[in-house]
């Protein structure tokens, strides 16, 4: 057997960061989605901008700390 951590043993993204990111970005495909379906450009434009935000937001939110860590790999 290894030593290796479970992938679960960081949370797998239960933090505060990775939440708001992926709300985000779920708001931003049902604005994406009723723009082309209202073929309302402007509106799935927005729906693509939100995406961006929201994958910025998630990262300023991880290196503010309220991510999980970044686990440390170290040569044996």
């Amino acid at each position: 057997m290894t030593d290796a951590p479970s992938p679960l043993a960081h949370g797998h993204g239960n933090t505060p960061a990775a939440w708001t990111a992926v709300t985000i970005i779920m708001i931003a495909s049902v604005v994406g989605t009723l723009g082309v379906m209202l073929a309302n450009w402007p509106m799935f434009w927005v729906g693509v901008g939100l995406t961006v935000i929201g994958g910025i937001v998630g990262k300023v939110m991880q290196m503010m700390g309220l991510g999980s860590p970044q686990p440390v790999f170290t040569e044996r």
